[in-house]
């Protein structure tokens, strides 16, 4: 059953366009960053071998890049879930 939304000429635009200009770019950016952190700490890891702390400050960065990324892909989930429900077409289709 589609909503009252589903039908309005503004609002599946509205979301088209959220999705697309404003969305995409930031979470792409954001994604990037995160695997940056993520290939720090590998980096890190690798570097301080026999260095605790160091070793300590690259597992810290391979958790914070992980979630980061696992963050920036939900996102992509959470619009399509918000589309589904107003009823209207998939915004990364």
């Amino acid at each position: 059953m589609f909503s009252k939304y589903s039908t309005d000429p503004v609002v599946a635009p509205l979301i088209q366009k959220i999705s697309e200009h404003i969305v995409t770019p930031i979470v792409g950016v954001l994604f990037i960053a995160s695997f940056v952190v993520f290939l720090w700490g590998v980096f890190g890891m690798i570097r301080g071998e026999g260095d605790s702390e160091t070793r300590t400050t690259g597992q810290r960065n391979i958790l914070w890049g992980t979630i980061g990324m696992a963050v920036m892909l939900s996102v992509f989930g959470i619009i399509r879930l918000i589309a589904a429900t107003v009823g209207v077409e998939d915004p990364f289709l």
